[in-house]
């Protein structure tokens, strides 16, 4: 076993599990179409996990997963994380809280039951809120034959004082609330509830801007749960069009930016890997419409467009994955704003040192089941889908989020 640094680790799980080409990564293959009528998943128990020796785990929280744990021995415990159901994506979704009556040092196993690997890098933190990498030194990732690190392990040293531990920062439906309630005091952001999701939870869009939507733009993230960077930068994104400046004033008043910023409210708060309660991966469901988080949001817009008569513009749903990388619409073919999106991406990648973006047109010239696709071909949106990277610093996040903002409304003025 060999303990790697957070860079080394980003570098290699790249390498192993994305099939990196000498020059870029060459991203995900040809969406495969799925049936998207719901399915059984598994919920996972909300409990205090009591280990002896006054050591206790909890699950206890909304978002990601902690499905079992077991003592081995008094330096060693093993947690089992678990999808909601199957098939889906190696994106083991952790979180757990630990502490215990008096200061100890052990180790904690991840495992999962051979029904992923470990693609995650540990993050730490005090409060719940505020993350930061584990040091290196603590974390073990073995490399076994086939390639795969089917488990890791981590030191952890517990006390008194709660200590959280997750793949990403935990973002939970509580925390998008009150993101959406900050923003709604500003006096040109209004909020729409389009419908419910499967557990009662209200799917809700935001509307940004004072225009007569002939103009509109649409902005979407966390149709997966643990793709916690991606909303990160939709939140740079959308808080940049809101700024007070003379350049977002003229901006918002020419175009409606209208915003979802979780689609999967149920599968952020049950902590899934990528699906909805539904047991559906809800960026296969934009033909069907079987699931009521894709069914609201597109039954919305083509709403918007019959009522005003107005246009969708641009569109960007916000994801992210081992290494950052621009999903696309074939060039070949036209919008409502021609070359805006090719523009757009090498604009904001200048402003960033060094930074060469990779951007994966798709081949084809027929609407696939994705909401990219859904946005293109049914309301002619210059679209994308913007994943980025696991392991991105949230300051160069932030960044990407805000000069893609800066740049589209300098395109768009």
């Amino acid at each position: 076993m060999k303990s790697l640094n957070p860079l080394l680790l980003a570098l290699i799980l790249s390498f192993i599990f994305s099939c990196k080409s000498a020059v870029k990564w060459e991203g995900q293959g040809p969406i495969q179409i799925i049936p998207t009528e719901s399915k059984p998943i598994q919920i996972q128990e909300k409990k205090v996990f009591d280990l002896d020796k006054g050591v206790y785990f909890s699950n206890q929280f909304e978002g990601a997963r902690l499905n079992d744990v077991t003592r081995i021995n008094d330096t060693l415990v093993a947690i089992t994380i678990l999808p909601e159901n199957e098939p889906i994506n190696p994106s083991p979704w952790y979180a757990f809280k630990i502490w215990s009556e008096s200061p100890q040092t052990f180790w904690v196993k991840f495992t999962y039951s051979e029904k992923g690997f470990h693609r995650y890098y540990p993050k730490i933190s005090q409060d719940g809120y505020q993350y930061a990498n584990a040091d290196s030194v603590d974390f073990v990732l073995p490399i076994v034959a086939e390639g795969r690190p089917t488990e890791a392990y981590l030191i952890v040293r517990s006390s008194s004082d709660t200590l959280w531990i997750a793949a990403q920062d935990l973002v939970g439906t509580q925390h998008v609330t009150d993101w959406k309630a900050d923003l709604l005091n500003l006096d040109f952001v209004e909020r729409i509830t389009i419908g419910k999701s499967t557990d009662g939870r209200d799917l809700e869009v935001l509307k940004i801007g004072s225009s007569d939507d002939q103009k509109m733009l649409m902005v979407i993230s966390m149709q997966h749960p643990p793709e916690v960077p991606g909303y990160l930068a939709m939140k740079a994104f959308v808080e940049t069009i809101c700024e007070d400046s003379p350049e977002a004033r003229k901006f918002r008043s020419t175009y409606n930016l209208y915003v979802m910023p979780q689609m999967n409210p149920d599968g952020v708060s049950n902590g899934h890997w990528r699906h909805n309660v539904g047991g559906i991966d809800l960026n296969r469901d934009w033909v069907n419409f079987n699931q009521p988080e894709t069914k609201a949001l597109s039954a919305f817009m083509e709403k918007k467009v019959a009522e005003n008569g107005g246009k969708f513009i641009f569109a960007a749903d916000f994801h992210a994955t081992w290494e950052d990388i621009f999903y696309t619409i074939n060039p070949d073919l036209e919008g409502n704003s021609p070359g805006l999106i090719p523009k757009l991406i090498k604009r904001s990648s200048k402003r960033i040192p060094g930074y060469d973006p990779n951007i994966r047109p798709t081949e084809t010239n027929e609407r696939s089941v994705t909401s990219n696709s859904y946005f293109f071909f049914v309301h002619g949106a210059e679209s994308m889908t913007f994943e980025v990277g696991d392991n991105t610093p949230r300051e160069l996040i932030r960044k990407k989020g805000e000069f893609t903002a800066r740049e589209l409304m300098r395109l768009l003025k």
